[in-house]
């Protein structure tokens, strides 16, 4: 290969080298030993006084050199007109018995040499342009193929990622196994007529695993894997997009059986024709490229495509249909047992301590991605690091959770004034107590008056599984009062004119809590189960910008009637727990001034003393008490409500 390009480049040096030997002997030949030019009637008149001695010329050429007799200096002169040198003299009265005139044949090679020097610029273009296109090709330049797919090929005889390496996503796995079959024994299923599907939409939030599972899809199937971000389709160049899709595909068939992988198709799949200021033509060319090739498979071709997107809802109607991505996986965030197994694949082969609980740290991160799980795990190495620590511990693996949760270190350098730390102990303790008051609140796990991130201090709750994929009015109710208990305690202990700014995230939470359980639950006693507002969503911003009132203005006022209603009982829920457990109130901020963090056995000693509110039940509108009544013996096969 290196001796090939190195011949390549040989031509274009040598057509370089031969122009510069050609200017050389171009002007060699013309200026070889004349020192300045001079006009051809002072040598005519210097011929006649006798001084000129030799005057030699070319034929074919108007250029003569002529040597002086005094000083042996030659001169270069020019004629003026068509006549030959020796022609000129006699018609001008010189006698030919005093000048020597030496008339020379012009060689073979001065005319093409002549020629040569007028084409040399163009052809040093030529070399030059030869030699552009040789270096391009051999550096693979992607300005002169940019209409070449910039997918990266991973070759499938080395699998570096499997299925073991994929935890939390058992059912996804279970949905993609058959591709992986359908890809090893493609005759199987063949035989019975089956035919798998030609595409796999993965469908999840950010972190879920969509690159990983389709990379461990290639792995266990080893076959080549191409992939490609649906960014690096549209160029600004119109057709580039198409084209590079013409070559992706064909890269694939060539390689087949393979997988090609597009991350993010929702940057060339969005519905075709939406948003402001109509349609975008390049994108809409290589959305219908991908339509094309993805139909246009034959039975035989043993090519899969998996695409991920987090923006399902807004992918065109032709791309999710039957015979295209007719498959979708869903992809969501691992649950706790889930969460517990992608632990331990992070900490495969780091040193771990003997005390990490990884129950523990799977009930410390509910809602954590993948992602997100990976980064708690380095960052608890990073942690343990700078700790100069052989081993990462318990206490690593919280820090970093705490971190990664709320967006940042600690900032123990922060010098806080003795208010501060006083309103700040006294914020968060009334967070810990309003929500061990309240029946239906998540179990609190720690407080603190470290400053992280952006919060002056934290309380760090610990909910339950099941509380996070159904939740119930009463579990509104509570996450309202804990919401409000910083607010409440600044408002008990300092009065209400010394409440603080320190309660704007929490109110602002309350608001959205409270709005929401009256106009989308329909959890309102005196409106009842109805939603209020039609969402709509401008899909070229990919995010809800605006809600159309679908009610009149009377229906408005009961609705923020209602908000101001739920935010008023749990206000006065959370003034009620505060007041009946003052004494736990002051023991706790006088526990977070002096030790900084609560946790472990010293905080539930503290929340074990504090009394549960009762709750009176509500009646809606029909009159009906909220509180069921006592129930009867339930069926067998059912579990006890009460």
């Amino acid at each position: 290969m290196g001796d090939n390009r190195w011949l390549k480049n040989s031509f274009v040096y040598l057509i370089i080298l031969v122009a510069a030997l050609a200017l050389f002997f171009n002007y060699f030949n013309n200026a070889q030993g004349q020192s300045e030019d001079r006009g051809i009637a002072q040598v005519i008149a210097d011929a006649k006084s006798g001084r000129v001695e030799l005057i030699e010329a070319q034929s074919g050429s108007n250029d003569v050199i002529v040597t002086y007799r005094d000083s042996n200096q030659k001169y270069r002169s020019r004629l003026e007109s068509n006549d030959t040198i020796t022609s000129l003299l006699v018609n001008s009265g010189v006698d030919l018995s005093t000048v020597n005139v030496r008339v020379q044949a012009a060689p073979a090679w001065g005319g093409l040499l002549n020629v040569f020097t007028i084409l040399l610029p163009v052809l040093l273009m030529i070399g030059f342009f030869i030699f552009f296109m040789r270096q391009a090709q051999g550096s693979n330049n992607q300005a002169l193929s940019f209409g070449k797919s910039r997918a990266r090929m991973f070759s499938g005889d080395k699998p570096t990622v499997t299925f073991a390496d994929v935890a939390g996503q058992e059912e996804a796995k279970q949905d993609l196994t058959e591709v992986v079959e359908f890809l090893k024994f493609p005759d199987k299923f063949a035989a019975l007529g089956a035919r798998i599907p030609r595409g796999v939409l993965m469908v999840g939030p950010p972190g879920t695993g969509k690159t990983l599972l389709s990379r461990a899809v290639a792995g266990e199937a080893g076959v080549p894997f191409f992939s490609i971000s649906g960014s690096e389709f549209v160029e600004m160049f119109v057709g580039v997009g198409a084209s590079r899709v013409r070559d992706l595909f064909d890269q694939a068939k060539r390689n087949a059986p393979c997988i090609v992988f597009i991350d993010e198709i929702d940057a060339v799949g969005r519905q075709r024709g939406a948003g402001l200021g109509g349609s975008h033509d390049e994108r809409e060319q290589t959305l219908n490229q991908i339509l094309v090739e993805m139909d246009g498979f034959d039975t035989n071709t043993n090519v899969i495509v998996i695409a991920a997107t987090n923006r399902p809802d807004v992918l065109d109607p032709a791309l999710i249909r039957p015979g295209r991505f007719d498959r979708q996986v869903v992809l969501d965030a691992p649950d706790i047992k889930g969460r517990i197994e992608v632990l331990k694949v992070h900490t495969k082969g780091k040193p771990v301590a003997e005390d990490v609980q990884y129950e523990v740290l799977a009930k410390l991160t509910p809602g954590f991605s993948g992602a997100d799980l990976a980064n708690a795990v380095n960052e608890a190495a990073i942690l343990a690091a700078r700790r100069s620590k052989k081993k990462i511990g318990m206490s690593e693996l919280q820090d970093a959770i705490e971190r990664v949760a709320l967006g940042g270190p600690e900032r123990r350098s922060r010098v806080m004034t003795e208010r501060e730390k006083l309103l700040v102990a006294y914020h968060e303790a009334g967070h810990a107590i309003a929500a061990a008051g309240m029946p239906k609140a998540f179990p609190v796990q720690k407080v603190t008056i470290v400053p992280r991130g952006q919060a002056g201090g934290y309380t760090l709750y610990l909910p339950e599984e099941e509380n996070l994929r159904f939740t119930s009015r009463s579990q509104y109710e509570a996450r309202l009062v804990s919401a409000l208990g910083g607010r409440v305690a600044e408002e008990i202990v300092f009065g209400y004119n010394e409440i603080s700014n320190g309660a704007s995230s929490d109110i602002q939470h309350v608001t959205r809590i409270a709005r929401a359980m009256v106009t989308r639950y329909g959890m309102s006693s005196k409106l009842g189960p109805i939603a209020f507002g039609e969402r709509e969503e401008l899909i070229f911003l990919g995010r809800e910008i605006t809600e159309q009132r679908n009610y009149g203005d009377e229906v408005a006022r009961e609705i923020d009637r209602e908000v101001y209603r739920i935010v008023d009982i749990a206000y006065e829920r959370t003034r009620k727990i505060l007041n009946d457990n003052r004494t736990v109130l002051n023991d706790m901020a006088s526990a977070l001034i002096e030790y900084e963090s609560l946790d472990g056995e010293r905080l539930r000693e503290l929340l074990q003393r504090v009394d549960l509110i009762a709750i009176v039940p509500e009646v809606p509108v029909n009159g009906v008490a909220a509180e069921p009544p006592a129930p009867a013996t339930p069926p067998v096969n059912l579990p006890n409500p009460a």
